[in-house]
């Protein structure tokens, strides 16, 4: 007897055909599928690709890492921060001041600064990251405070404790000046990480209190913080700049000036699962694809362009059988849609520059490796090996394994 499974956000219905028994089994981990099996194997519990676990890291351990940003309000902030994959705790407080144990009483007595305390993992997120991402939610272009909240002790600050993060401070300030959005000069102060004082636990997730979220809402709406972030970014408030694109040091480079084959051509230049998957939007078999269970040091890249996608340094055991990562090499190198294909809305993920259908998005990720997988078919991908890198033109992403 045959029996089709079909995958609804991670919920499976197993329909036996010529018989009236249904059964229903939630895998909550798991993206879509639809495949046709014995009921006979699913009884002796045969069916192995079916029996998913919680998303678990297994591969390495979490290494963190700790930076002060400034941006007004630390309420503010410290919200904004707590939403972003990688950081795995955003505390409120005061730094750049000449008196010790500050509080919120007497900290501008003090000529304290509020500041937020970011604990972030840098497999999942980079220190400049961070940085583009609180410029992002915040006016950097006010040197004597923030919005409603005036005063040197509420302006921009970027903290930086070696050279290297200095010059990086350095290089995204001249970047954005002139890339950027902003009708004024950037104001941020680049300043060398001081003593950082936590500010009272009262502060700390104020945004989520039971009473003070209302306060927080009305305090944030009032500030007039999200009208300008609407204004100079709009819907692109992310940790990367849309105007950096792919850079290469060779011209042979397979994805560059990329021209999409025809349909007929890639029927026969692809494989019937690697067709499916990247034109169809289907979805592999778990636990019987290429890559599920690749451990080797390299990256992964469209299998249709060659372009750069996926890097084994933000790989992740998932215990779900597709090739797992905590992000792309670049924010900028994937797209993402609302996908409502299985009635439920999921975020699909595609390559910029091929369109590939390459997978999907779900928060199922541990804290510690960010809280986002991005659930990938080996299908849509081909594997680099770091040895190999340099010869195949990928070169430039070698500084991923440094």
């Amino acid at each position: 007897m045959l029996v089709t499974i079909f995958g609804i956000g991670g919920y499976y219905l197993l329909s036996s055909l010529g018989s009236d028994s249904i059964r229903l089994a939630s895998y909550p981990n798991a993206d879509a599928v639809m495949q046709e099996i014995t009921i006979e194997s699913i009884e002796n519990n045969q069916y192995k690709s079916m029996e998913l676990t919680e998303t678990t890291d297994v591969s390495r351990q979490v290494n963190t890492q700790k930076m002060l940003v400034a941006g007004g309000c630390f309420w503010c902030v410290e919200s904004d921060l707590e939403k972003l994959s990688g950081v795995i705790e955003a505390v409120s407080g005061y730094a750049d001041g000449s008196t010790e144990n500050p509080t919120y009483g007497n900290y501008i007595a003090g000529g304290h600064r509020e500041v937020v305390e970011v604990t972030f993992n840098p497999a999942v997120v980079s220190f400049e990251e961070i940085l583009i991402y609180t410029m992002k939610h915040t006016d950097p272009t006010d040197d004597d405070g923030s919005f409603g909240d005036r005063g040197n002790y509420y302006s921009t600050a970027f903290y930086y404790e070696t050279d290297a993060e200095k010059e990086i401070i350095a290089s995204l300030i001249a970047e954005v000046e002139q890339e950027g959005p902003y009708d004024k000069s950037l104001a941020i102060d680049v300043l060398k990480k001081p003593a950082f004082w936590k500010a009272e636990d009262y502060h700390q997730d104020y945004y989520s209190g039971t009473v003070s979220k209302l306060k927080y809402k009305y305090y944030r709406s009032a500030s007039g913080r999200d009208t300008f972030i609407e204004k100079y970014w709009g819907d692109d408030t992310s940790a990367s700049l849309s105007w950096r694109t792919i850079v290469v040091n060779h011209d042979s480079a397979p994805w560059v000036d990329f021209v999409k084959p025809t349909d007929n051509e890639l029927k026969e230049s692809l494989t019937a699962i690697q067709y499916k998957v990247t034109q169809k939007n289907g979805t592999e078999r778990s636990f019987s694809n290429a890559y599920w269970d690749t451990h080797e040091a390299g990256i992964y890249v469209d299998v249709v362009s060659g372009e750069p996608l996926f890097s084994s340094t933000h790989k992740f055991d998932s215990g779900t059988g597709w090739p797992s990562f905590t992000r792309p090499i670049d924010f900028n190198y994937v797209t993402e849609h609302d996908d409502y294909l299985l009635l439920q809305k999921r975020t699909e993920v595609r390559s910029s520059i091929a369109n590939s259908h390459l997978g999907h998005i779900f928060p199922d990720a541990p804290k510690e490796l960010g809280g986002i997988r991005y659930c990938m078919n080996s299908a849509s991908l081909r594997f680099v090996i770091k040895a190999d890198m340099q010869a195949e033109g990928y070169g430039d992403f070698l500084y991923l394994f440094e």
